[in-house]
């Protein structure tokens, strides 16, 4: 490996989310970054359909040329960059693209399996829901799936607290979540006052994703987050509270205190990925009692000896949560038999095109498979 040339000011970028040194990801990053002592490091803040915008500083904005085999048809969308990712350039070309610390991912829509990446190296995910119409604790579970396992540390955000009396009433049907470990804050939007219980995920260096769907008041606490009107925001339906989107693409911005901010576009579709696992999606209680089982291959359905449902006759969790798991479980599942199925293609298709060498996120050859 040579030199680096170019000495980075990693205090610099440590301004817009560069890891503080200790972390084991700063000893994979160097590796690849000796590989290319001519680059200097970028992140991606704006992800578009034919560029990237990245900044190797607060405030700056570089539209930067990506790799050509990003751009080839077949090659995974996951392993190109997204919002959030560390990357190298030479002048204005990206030359290689760091391993994630952290990512969000969810199943791409349509028939046929692909994985997308909602946010990369991100420290907390911010699952925004509104207390309102828009209110629904099996998207939140759903949300709380597709992070889990990601590395980001979740906290459901409950916006537009000032709008109802029905705060208190949500919160208790999370109270199984919470009892999980998982933070939960309600706040007003508009009011910094109310906004500053999420200033402890805000820390300088910290970088964090708004996830949630349209309407739910993701850009109204980014703006409020911000000090300024710099998000667009709009009114919801009256019938069901939804919005139209008014984030169109995702974003990477920095905030007075010191930490980061990604927000994204409402999602509709969240499909699992098939890479999930559901102890670590908010499911970890039901996964814990179902190891008691008196049965091995209990349904949770009417086995004596079962704890999932003495749990539920006891009022311990919420029949309509347990409906959920078993949809989620199946889900994941399936998504697990089309991954499998992928990647047998992709080995396949390597073999006969004998590709041995083909690039990797990591900036490393892949190594000639059998």
């Amino acid at each position: 490996m040579g030199a680096m040339t170019n000495s980075p000011d990693f205090p610099l970028l440590q301004t817009i989310g560069w890891p503080w040194p200790g972390l084991p990801t700063q000893a994979d990053w160097l590796a690849v970054m000796e590989q290319h002592p001519q680059a200097r490091p970028a992140r991606v803040v704006e992800q578009h359909r034919t560029h990237y915008v990245v900044a190797d500083a607060p405030g700056a904005a570089i539209k930067a040329e990506s790799l050509p085999e990003w751009q080839r048809p077949r090659f995974p969308s996951h392993e190109r960059p997204a919002v959030g990712d560390w990357v190298l350039l030479d002048g204005v070309r990206i030359v290689a693209l760091l391993p994630r610390r952290t990512s969000i991912k969810r199943g791409a829509a349509g028939e046929h399996y692909h994985q997308q990446v909602i946010a990369a190296n991100v420290d907390t995910v911010f699952i925004v829901c509104g207390l309102d119409a828009d209110f629904n604790p099996r998207r939140i579970e759903r949300y709380l799936l597709l992070v889990g396992g990601g590395g980001a540390e979740p906290v459901v955000v409950l916006t537009k607290a000032d709008q109802t009396d029905y705060t208190d009433d949500a919160l208790a049907v999370l109270e199984e979540l919470e009892a999980q470990g998982i933070a939960l804050r309600a706040v007003n939007g508009l009011d910094s006052d109310s906004v500053a219980v999420l200033l402890p995920w805000l820390q300088a260096g910290r970088t964090v994703v708004l996830v949630g769907s349209s309407g739910a008041g993701k850009s109204t606490l980014t703006n409020t987050l911000l000090g300024e009107q710099r998000m667009k925001t709009n009114a919801v339906r009256a019938n069901d509270s939804r919005g139209r989107h008014t984030t169109t693409h995702r974003a990477l911005m920095p905030l007075p205190s010191g930490a980061c901010l990604i927000d994204t576009p409402g999602m509709r579709e969240l499909k699992p990925t098939g890479e999930e696992t559901l102890a670590e999606g908010g499911f970890a209680d039901i996964e814990a009692l179902a190891a008691q089982c008196r049965f091995r291959d209990c349904s949770h359905d009417r086995e004596p000896g079962c704890a999932v449902r003495e749990a539920i006759d006891a009022g311990v969790i919420e029949e309509s949560r347990l409906i959920n798991y078993f949809k989620l479980k199946e889900e994941v599942a399936a998504a697990a038999a089309k991954l499998a199925v992928r990647q047998a293609e992709t080995a396949q298709e390597r073999r006969s095109t004998g590709r041995g060498q083909q690039f990797r996120p990591s900036g490393k050859p892949r190594p000639r498979r059998p």
